[in-house]
This record gives structure tokens, sequence and C-alpha cells, in this order.
């Protein structure tokens, strides 16, 4: 049969896919929204949260042991994968996207984290005299991983010809700074599903959520999402909240990481018993219903979905200076925006006036609501599809006219 344009084929190479993390949310999302555009192949261990049937998964079979070797594992696994693919089945694509550094030859690298500027912020959290013995061979495996990533990332992302996507100004102007980036840098925010993240959901679910969480209707909630506590904020957070000595103030942090280290601090400042440490759930407004508001006073955060989402939720939100979401709010009309986050009673000031101003709470959530409709998933995948159609028009225009047929 003649006369039948096939779709552009994408191969999208990402170690795993799902909602429930954040990197991996958005290219589910963005997947989803294109895949009636695009024919995608996705090499991957594992696929959840994705409907099989509008994607072909090539399943790299994973292999057990500590993040790295997983990584280094698929790193290799999903080329080889590829080549068969291509030697055998004459399996050949239009573009080769990924999100992060998962192989050599991608055409396009979205860029979720800056691991350099990372793993400056962290430097001090990874010293073996401050931290207790038991965590050693975890401070040396991220040690080793983060000298892994920087590495890849300064052979992969100093090439001027490789279009990259940066997902906030932020991490645009990091690349420029860490590996001098000045050409091919395409900025595509994050968004969030209006759909299920809105005022009227949540207030369906809070009744439950509180009561489940075993909040009283008097309690103050701050919601903290997000992995890698020290670097989401948690330390200022709880001193923050420490200064204020309100005991109607909770703090709700969900996510996955180890609450030892946080222990001597919450005993410090007497409030072991107002801080609750909860796992993610692939329905994350749940916690938005449950909150009051949500605080994100990040050292780093390449964009910051859980501040946005919590805003379309109209929760009213303090968002730290270093993370990108705060690009897109104005402090005091929106949202407030947190300038040092590692000044304690600045955060504390902005918190304060949260739980004593009820007006001003009610007005920055109402506000939130509007800027966050305009960032939506449908808006990210338009953009996108605009920058996949520039680099394969790039790239086919690149190719030696004696081998185009």
């Amino acid at each position: 049969m003649t006369g039948i344009k096939r779709k552009p084929r994408i191969a999208v190479i990402s170690p795993f896919l799902d909602r429930q993390h954040g990197t991996e949310r958005c290219l589910a999302e963005q997947i989803e929204a294109l895949a009636d555009h695009f024919e995608f192949h996705i090499y991957s261990s594992r696929v959840t949260d994705l409907d099989l049937k509008k994607v072909v998964w090539h399943r790299i079979p994973p292999i057990p042991g500590p993040h790295l070797a997983q990584y280094i594992w698929f790193f290799g696994a999903n080329q080889l994968c590829r080549w068969v693919d291509r030697a055998f089945r004459r399996l050949t694509f239009d573009l080769t996207y990924s999100p992060g550094i998962n192989c050599f030859d991608a055409g396009l690298i979205s860029v979720h984290i800056v691991f350099a500027e990372f793993n400056r912020l962290a430097r001090g959290n990874l010293q073996f005299g401050s931290n207790p013995p038991r965590f050693w061979f975890t401070l040396l495996h991220r040690r080793i991983s983060y000298r892994v990533f920087i590495f890849l990332e300064r052979r992969v992302y100093s090439r001027q010809d490789l279009p990259l996507i940066a997902v906030s100004r932020r991490v645009r102007d990091t690349l420029q700074r860490f590996y001098g980036r000045q050409q091919n840098l395409f900025v595509v925010y994050n968004g969030i599903e209006p759909n299920k993240f809105n005022p009227s959901v949540r207030q369906a679910l809070r009744a439950g959520a509180r009561s489940g969480m075993g909040y009283s209707f008097s309690d103050f909630v701050l919601l903290l999402i997000g992995n890698d506590w020290t670097i989401k904020g948690l330390p200022c957070l709880i001193e923050a909240v420490g200064m204020l000595q309100q005991p109607q103030m909770k703090i709700l942090v969900v996510g996955n990481d180890v609450r030892s280290p946080f222990r001597k601090l919450l005993e410090q400042q007497g409030l072991t018993q107002s801080v609750q440490f909860l796992p993610s759930r692939p329905d994350p407004e749940f916690f938005y219903a449950a909150a009051d508001a949500y605080t994100g006073p990040s050292l780093d955060d390449a964009f910051g979905i859980p501040p946005l989402e919590a805003m379309a939720c109209g929760l009213p939100v303090i968002i730290s200076r270093q993370s990108g979401v705060s690009e897109l709010v104005t402090h005091g009309v929106d949202a407030c925006i947190l300038e040092n986050p590692i000044e304690p009673a600045e955060l504390a000031m902005l918190i304060r006036r949260l739980y004593e101003d009820e007006e001003f709470c009610g007005r920055l959530g109402r506000n939130a609501v509007q800027t966050a409709a305009a960032c939506t998933w449908k808006r990210n995948a338009e953009q996108l599809r605009s920058i996949f159609e520039k680099v394969m028009a790039a790239k086919a225009q690149s190719i030696p006219s004696s081998r185009v047929t």
C-alpha cells in the first residue's frame, strides 16, 4: 500500500518510567500527550502508569545491586539492545530522546538536574566525619555516583551541536556556567494535570486526608514533598518551625530518604511529635488536601513540580529562589519567594504570615490557581513537539544527498 506516511519514530531512553518521580513523571506525561503524533519506542527496565498500547516497550533486563551498578548496566544494555534492533530488525529512528544522560548517541536530551551544581551544594553533607559510620557506605556510593555523572556531563553537555532542553532558566544558566553551552539550548517548563490538581479535588479529599493522617481541625500543616530532604531544605524548615513555637503547627514530609540524620535536630527544636514522614504514593493530591500550606525551601531545584501542583490545588506556597518554578511566580501575589534558603529566620517570618493572616493566605491561594492553570502538560507537550520537529528537520538536512532515498 502506498501513500501512507508513517509517524516519525522516536526512541526514548530511560531506566524506568512512572508518575511517582519528577523526571519520569514529566516523560510519561509527554509521551502520552504526543503518542498520536509520534511512534514512541521506549527502552526501559520498568514502565508503569503508562498505556502500553500507545507505545512500543523494549524491556531492558535489570540487574540487582547498588543504583550506580544498575545505571552503568542500563547505559550499556540499552545501547546493545538498540544495535540489535537496528542490525537484525532494520529498526531505525528519526530521533533518540533521553531525560538526562542515558546513552552517548542521543539526538536530544532534556536536563532535569546538573550534577556538577548538585554536588557542589551537597558536598558538606557527604563528609564521612559529619555522619555516623552506618551511613558511610551510602555516602561512598553517592560520592562515586556523582563523580561518574559529572564525568558524563562534561563529555556530553559540552557538545555545542547537541540540542538540550532545560526545565528552567536556572538549569540553562547552570549549563552555560559549568559547560559553556551557548547554543542549541531550549527552555521548556514542566506542567501539571489540571483535572487532577485543582481546588475542587482538594476540597473533596480534605476531610478524609486530614482525619486519616491524624490532624485536627486546628492544626496548621506545612507540606514538603521530594527526595534528598537536605537539598529540599528540610533542616531550614525544621529550624524555622522551631523558632515559631506554635504547638498547632505540623510538618508533613513526603518522599524517600533516610530520617535518621534529622532526629537530633528535631529533638533540639522540640518537634519530634510535630513532624510526620510518609512515603510517596501515586495520588499526591491526597497530601495537598491534608495540608494548609506548601513550604519548599530548596537549596537547589531544577524546577519543582510539587510546589506548582500545590498552587493548582489552591494552597499558599513558599518557594525558594533557588527553585526553577520561582521564575513563574511573583512574590506576595501568587506565592512567597524565600530569598535565602539557609536562613531559617526568613522562612519563619513567611510561615508566620501564612499562619496569622487568613485573608493573605486565601488571596495567595486563589492567585496561585490562576498562575498554575497556564502551566499544563498539554502546553509542555506542544512545545516539546515543536522542538522534536525542529531537531528532526535539522538532522534530515545534515544527511548527504547521496544517502537520501
